[in-house]
């Protein structure tokens, strides 16, 4: 196989751009280095098609060992022959080699096998050739009878053999396919209830039935998760009749031999007891694949929107993790996230202790100059949400709340990591610094919690937790490395996810800041203990060092371009102490020096008389500057790459940009409403909290999300998934449509 011819057309690149990314990810390049500092090698790809082809790559490979490693065995059998050995270089997927390889497999005991050993091969051979078409079968079997071999008579050597014959059917690899083929195409996903009397959450699939080609991807992993739970029973339905129609057209090439009735059933044994199963195994894990990777990309997308929502700068807070019995935990937040106090406050049953948790609300508030209250959305958060709403009502001081969520907090507060973090300090307090600090910094305190307990997706602990675990890592690592991290004041949980740092050189960086004071340039990072040359070169770009000795250090300008960068600012003019604060006026300044070499570029225009040349003049004073010109000419002159000098100016522009700032901001509330507030027909603004197949649930204010159906999502017609439409954080207007207060359900449309 072409690796490189085959991605190429996969990926719709050029050969020059594929050949760079394999050198690259080959050279031990990690992704969010060459999707930011390598554009002019890959042609700006993205880090996701990086990813991909990186997943790709690996696929490919493992394919091209899998097929040497068959052609090995079967070769070693002395059954290789030039047309099979074609056949499997030629496989294009793993499934097709795997079916190739199938009849030379080494197999447990099976009945086949028994016959064989019983000297019936040569009779199963007599019979597909299917050449007889007079006489009869039993005296043809006669001479293979022999007690000693466990054949007592003509019909146990004629059962032996379609045994054998079966086997072979069911081995056979283009049957195979085409009996996959034809099951993916018209099979039926079938579910009924274990116990029909049991009242569960199943109970819309106790008489269900939907053709496995248009089952969509929840509804899988539903019927997966009631299977698994005992609660359903699942089968696959297949129109036998046609499956055996489709064998039978390549099995019988004479149906005119006295083999013909013994092949038709001999094929429904070998569909019904060799193929069906395989198939319907295959059909249903195929569904299962599917629906997971469609999942866990729901849930990469999902948790990419939450770590880049943009922090809250100035924020001094209250955070407030509810409960019941035990309190509502509180932690009060300087704006650096520095805990200041905690104590313990009694809102809800059974105390309910509003007096006394207004007071004390008062008493931080004005000690610690508070401007925000944050509390989590689990247990008793509404109940509490109305006390702080009637608090900062009452009180009349400048504070508004939001609602975050905590899924995970509680995970993290229990965690090594966090008592390592605080070991002085209680889970409970641990759990409600998170939450304020999730406001203050998401992506900073929710890459501390496993990702998958951030809890944005559907049926995460269902599907293969493999899988999800490193598209979540590639979301976090991608994240991390967009927005860059401060070096002087990051944990080691936010510096492991800068390329090519681990956990144990996140933690020797903040060691040796410890011991030798804060970074004043990135040259350090190289004194730190494991950090060679060739990952100072991955992570470099990535750190930040703000006020340091040399400026560029607080940008994302990468060390190696630095030259390239000193002279840039020397031709126009930009004094680099004071990059810092940064130069809108820099597209100006090139086109002050570049600008006419740009224009000298343009065709010459032939022009007539001395009023069209007027006229010339006139427009092309008013037509656009051509600033991708003026950089094409400043590349040139520097000899960096067009795309390079673009992310430089860029950062020179604005350094260290924060890309959350395009994400929408946290929505802050200052009342709250009950469920029996709402009616049908009523309009609200909310939250996306979460994004799955069949819709959005958007926070309106109360106990339960409302559910935006996808149905529901747009006038402009059919939606593919929801996450075209809509993503976490987003604030959205929607109308009720229903509203089930006995289950405590609202139905909302975008549909205004």
């Amino acid at each position: 196989m072409d690796l490189i011819k085959v991605l190429t057309e996969e990926f719709g690149l050029r050969t020059s751009q594929t050949e760079q990314v394999v050198k690259l990810i080959d050279e031990g390049n990690t992704i969010p280095f060459i999707a930011r500092y390598r554009k002019e090698a890959t042609g700006g790809l993205s880090d996701v098609v990086l990813r991909d082809m990186d997943e790709r790559i690996t696929y490919l490979r493992n394919l091209e060992e899998r097929k040497e490693e068959v052609t090995r065995l079967i070769e070693e059998q002395g059954k290789l022959t030039p047309e099979l050995k074609a056949q499997i270089d030629e496989a294009q997927v793993l499934q097709r080699v795997e079916d190739l390889y199938k009849p030379f497999k080494k197999k447990k005991a099976t009945r086949a096998s028994k016959a064989r050993e019983r000297g019936l091969a040569p009779l199963a051979e007599k019979i597909r050739a299917q050449q007889e078409e007079s006489g009869s079968i039993e005296e043809l079997a006669a001479p293979f009878v022999d007690p000693e071999k466990e054949v007592a008579d003509a019909q146990a050597a004629i059962a032996g053999a379609c045994d054998i014959i079966a086997e072979e059917i069911s081995d056979d690899p283009e049957l195979t396919e085409k009996i996959r083929e034809a099951t993916f195409g018209s099979g039926v996903i079938v579910t009924e209830a274990a116990d029909p009397e049991e009242k569960t959450v199943y109970e819309m699939y106790y008489e269900f039935a939907e053709a496995a080609s248009k089952i969509p991807n929840h509804r899988v992993l539903a019927i997966n998760r009631g299977e698994k739970e005992k609660k359903l029973k699942v089968k696959v339905h297949t129109d036998a009749d046609k499956m055996e129609s489709i064998i039978a057209s390549s099995v019988i090439t004479n149906g005119k031999s006295i083999y013909a009735d013994l092949l038709r059933e001999t094929i429904a044994d070998a569909y019904k007891r060799l193929m069906a199963p395989s198939a319907e195994r295959e059909l249903r894990s195929t569904l299962t694949e599917r629906a997971e990777a469609e999942a866990v990309k729901v849930f990469a997308k999902n948790t990419e929107k939450l770590l880049m929502v943009p922090p809250v700068k100035g924020a001094r807070i209250i955070s407030i993790d509810p409960g019941y019995r035990t309190g509502c935990k509180v932690a009060v937040l300087d704006d650096t996230g520095k805990l200041k106090a905690y104590t313990t406050v009694y809102p809800t049953e059974p105390k309910k202790d509003i007096a006394g948790t207004r007071k004390v609300l008062k008493k931080l508030a004005d000690k610690y100059d508070i401007n925000t209250i944050v509390i989590g959305n689990g247990t008793a958060s509404r109940e509490t949400e109305e006390v702080v709403a009637d608090f900062i009502k009452d009180s009349g001081l400048d504070i508004h709340y939001t609602i975050v969520n905590e899924a995970g907090a509680s995970v993290y507060s229990a965690s090594k990591l966090a008592t390592e973090e605080y070991p002085d300090l209680d889970v409970t307090v641990r759990g409600a610094m998170s939450l304020g600090r999730r406001l203050q910094d998401p992506l900073a305190e929710l890459v501390k919690i496993p990702t998958k307990s951030i809890g944005v997706g559907q049926y995460q602990h269902d599907i293969n937790q493999t899988l999800l675990e490193k598209a979540l890592d590639n979301v976090v690592e991608d994240c991390v490395n967009r927005v860059g991290v401060d070096l002087n004041t990051a944990s080691p949980s936010l510096l492991s996810h800068i390329a090519g740092i681990n956990m144990g050189i996140a933690k020797n960086i903040v060691a040796y800041r410890e011991e030798n004071g804060i970074f004043t340039n990135r040259k350090q990072l190289k004194k730190v203990p494991k950090l060679g040359e060739k990952t100072f070169g991955q992570c470099a770009g990535f750190m930040r060092i703000a006020g340091g000795s040399e400026p560029l250090d607080g940008t994302s300008v990468h060390p190696e371009s630095y030259a390239a960068a000193n002279e840039m600012l020397d031709k126009l003019g930009i004094d680099k102490s004071q990059i810092e604060g940064g130069f809108a006026d820099i597209d100006e300044r090139i086109w002050q020096v570049y600008g006419k070499e740009a224009e000298s570029q343009k065709p010459k225009k032939r022009v007539k008389g001395l009023d069209a040349l007027k006229d010339l003049a006139a427009a092309e004073k008013k037509k656009p500057r051509n600033m991708k010109k003026a950089i094409a000419a400043m590349a040139a002159d520097l000899g960096i790459g067009e795309m390079t000098l673009a992310d430089i100016v860029e950062e020179v522009k604005k350094p260290g940009r924060d890309p959350r700032e395009d994400a929408p901001a946290v929505v802050f509330r200052s009342d709250v409403r009950s469920f029996d507030d709402l009616k049908v027909d009523m309009e609200l603004e909310g939250t996306v909290r979460n994004v799955v197949d069949f819709g959005a649930f958007v926070d309106i204010g109360v106990k339960n999300d409302g559910l935006v159906h996808i149905s529901q999502m747009s006038k402009k017609g059919f939606v593919k998934h929801p996450m075209d439409v809509v993503s976490v954080g987003d604030t959205v207007k929607v109308k009720i449509i229903s509203i089930d207060r006995e289950k405590q359900r609202v139905g909302l449309t975008m549909k205004l």
